[in-house]
């Protein structure tokens, strides 16, 4: 009798599991070589080109690719819900990296820098996002992706930064960071086909970025840090999901909006850290070098934020919606609202559904 075994996948597959695996395992393996075998890093050619010294060109050549994935079309209940998340998430954590920089003693919090917090707190994990309101969420929850997508790479970190006079980024240097963004955004939003054609190098990019950047952390650096980094993204889930429900919430409120509407399950899909955020602190210390000190701690930190939001966000996301629930408030709701042609009707007819 013949029996049909499920395909197991390869090991590749396997590692997928691991959150922010396309970064998190090619940053290790890259600490790995850094610690124990760095005369490989000093072949030359290719070898030394792409593992040791090309961090500049895959930093801007995966900005490039992911500005073209900006999408500025995006209008209406969408545009505004994904501007409400944005200035939550970013907000709260420009906020509290602001005042750990000039209001803790030695600008350092529990070990955790600025650079580390900004950079964790203010970037999230776009595909988590996009499975959670998949799952919970309706159109409006998913398109606000390409808003929030602005928070990908260093562009927030580097301007609060800067902005704060922590960092030195001469006009030049800081108009050369943001280009290839500026670039990508603009050639994708003139053509659908190069927006596609792009979208598969801001995945292809990830992993040899991720060893790239790993190769300057020494695996000392990283054990020590794995506790401020759970730290930092036990914060992350508690504070910028949060944040970004209010904001979310008040927008509803300011509308005049009914309670079923008032649906915030996106802010609460937002309090993660994206992988893409590890490579933050390097993009800074190249722009400025003061920050190369701390570049592989800050790193580190950021690497164990992004595995801890990853676990912890979808139980948060969870209990939102069953709290979200018990009050009345449905997703579902939100988007027939969207979709009336008569608002005030539609809510008249929630009102007395809500009576009755």
């Amino acid at each position: 009798m013949e029996t049909t075994e499920k395909p197991r996948g390869d090991w590749i597959t396997r590692i997928g599991i691991i959150p922010g695996a396309l970064m998190i395992v090619p940053l290790f393996l890259g600490a790995i070589v850094n610690t124990w075998f760095p005369a490989f890093l000093n072949l030359g050619g290719f070898t030394t080109g792409l593992f040791k010294n090309g961090t500049a060109t895959l930093l801007g050549l995966w900005f490039f690719c992911m500005g073209a994935q900006l999408n500025l079309r995006t209008t209406g209940p969408t545009l505004e819900k994904g501007f409400a998340i944005l200035a939550g998430k970013a907000g709260i954590g420009i906020l509290i990296g602001l005042l750990v920089a000039f209001w803790v003693p030695g600008g350092v919090l529990l070990g955790l820098t600025p650079l580390a917090i900004i950079a964790a707190m203010t970037n999230s994990n776009g595909a988590l996002y996009a499975a959670l309101t998949q799952q919970f969420g309706n159109h409006t929850d998913r398109g606000a992706v390409s808003v929030i997508s602005v928070n990908d790479g260093p562009f927030i970190t580097m301007i609060a930064l800067g902005a704060a006079g922590l960092a030195q980024f001469p006009a030049k240097e800081l108009l050369g960071s943001v280009l290839p963004i500026i670039l990508g955004m603009i050639l994708g939003n003139l053509s659908k086909s190069a927006r596609e054609f792009l979208r598969g190098g801001e995945t292809l990019l990830i992993p040899f970025m991720g060893f790239a950047v790993g190769r300057g952390i020494d695996f000392s650096s990283l054990v020590s840090s794995g506790l401020q980094g759970i730290l930092l993204g036990v914060a992350t889930v508690v504070l910028s999901g949060p944040a970004a429900m209010l904001v979310l919430w008040l927008v509803h409120l300011a509308h005049r909006r009914p309670k079923p509407v008032r649906n915030v399950v996106a802010g609460a899909a937002e309090g993660t850290t994206a992988g893409n955020a590890i490579a933050t602190p390097a993009a800074i210390a190249l722009v400025d070098p003061a920050y190369k000190a701390i570049e592989a701690v800050a790193t580190a930190q950021v690497a164990a934020a992004t595995v801890t939001t990853a676990l912890l966000a979808p139980f948060v996301v969870t209990a939102v919606v069953r709290w979200q629930t018990r009050r009345g408030v449905d997703p579902a709701i939100e988007e027939a609202y969207y979709a009336a042609t008569d608002r005030r009707a539609f809510t008249r007819e929630l009102e007395t559904t809500a009576r009755s």
